[in-house]
């Protein structure tokens, strides 16, 4: 998970209250039970020492939220009365948390929160089509119709030079409406930072459209099967291919950090480092390229004045400048620092046994 979008909210001052909590609407009592889950979790905040003015503000983000359609969850962290985060989850959390602390908790969003690459999704066929982008957290950043010359597209059965001339005709139309798509794709693609492009739509089409993006849009290009233009098509068959493909990817993404991670490991002197007093100096050096996380230790490291001092030894903040140091919750702090240095966030709890749950691949030693 690009940690980048949350790096305004380190930067500000606490205390933090962050609930996380399964919010799937697919019964007719989803609402009574949405009431139910956040009263208890507001008395959890309350009793942890929330505020009633910061609470009431979570109360409103909650009653006020949009709906979300079938299974997913909701993030959310306010501190000083404010919402500094409001957030679906593509993916329940396996339970609910809530948090009174010092500092944002911001690990659960790495393991319910980002579902897969930002990509972008184009439903075409021979007039046009229906591009849509997608961000890291499933969330439509973006939308564009693109409608070429419809009339004729398809030839009108005739003898000889006239059936000829009319089917090259036809041909031009097509042509100059896939360019149009593949230009909008294209900027599209680039202007969302998408890193898959999925293709769905008339077989023709899609292979044609494929055949015009430009090669950095066609190196990310997916063609599914499923999901046309035309009315009373099914959505929620495209909507489950899309799926899959970016499930895909976003395991094809999580092998590789794994892989990457335990080639590291293996040789001398390599970019790779676990544990918490070896990850909490790399990320005090400000070597950490991506922070692998699972079942992280529930010790406590010191912070610094400076969010990236962190260590598990008042000796080892030397660069404090001699400010007093604060103990903090190590789930809460390693990720806070990785935030404030620029680290990508990665959750490997199912995929790599760390030691106390936590690693680092490393920009240099």
């Amino acid at each position: 998970m690009q940690t980048t979008g949350f790096r305004d909210l380190v930067n500000i001052e606490g205390p933090f209250d962050s609930v996380y909590f399964e919010d799937t609407y697919q019964t007719e009592d989803a609402e009574k039970q949405l009431e139910l889950k956040w009263r208890e979790l507001r008395e959890r905040l309350s009793e942890q020492g929330a505020s009633e003015s910061t609470l009431d503000a979570l109360d409103s983000a909650v009653r006020q939220g949009e709906r979300p359609v079938g299974q997913g969850g909701r993030a959310l962290i306010a501190a000083n009365d404010q919402i500094l985060l409001d957030r679906h989850l593509q993916v329940p959390p396996a339970f609910a948390e809530a948090r009174h602390s010092e500092l944002p908790f911001l690990l659960p969003l790495a393991r319910y929160g980002e579902v897969a690459p930002p990509h972008v999704v184009v439903v075409v066929d021979s007039v046009g089509a229906e591009i849509t982008a997608v961000d890291r957290f499933g969330s439509v950043v973006a939308q564009r119709t693109t409608e070429g010359r419809e009339h004729p597209v398809h030839a009108v059965t005739h003898a000889g030079q006239v059936m000829a001339h009319l089917q090259e005709h036809v041909d031009e139309i097509i042509k100059h409406n896939i360019n149009d798509v593949a230009e909008e794709v294209a900027k599209l693609t680039q202007s969302t930072g998408a890193q898959l492009v999925i293709v769905a739509g008339e077989v023709q089409s899609r292979t044609k459209l494929h055949e015009a993006l430009p090669e950095q849009a066609r190196r990310l290009a997916t063609e599914v099967e499923s999901g046309t233009r035309a009315s009373g098509s099914d959505p929620d068959q495209l909507r489950a291919a899309v799926r899959e493909v970016v499930g895909q990817a976003r395991r094809a993404r999580l092998d590789d950090v794994v892989d990457r991670f335990r080639a590291e490991e293996g040789r001398d002197q390599g970019l790779a480092a676990q544990g918490l007093r070896a990850v909490a100096a790399a990320l005090r050096e400000r070597k950490v390229d991506t922070l692998l996380v699972g079942d992280v230790t529930t010790a406590d490291v010191l912070i610094g004045p400076d969010l990236t001092q962190i260590a598990t030894k008042s000796g080892e903040l030397a660069g404090s400048g001699g400010a007093p140091a604060t103990s903090r919750r190590a789930d809460e702090a390693l990720v806070v620092a990785a935030v404030a240095t620029g680290a990508d966030l990665v959750d490997v709890h199912d995929r790599l046994e760390l030691t106390d749950g936590v690693g680092a691949l490393l920009r240099h030693t």
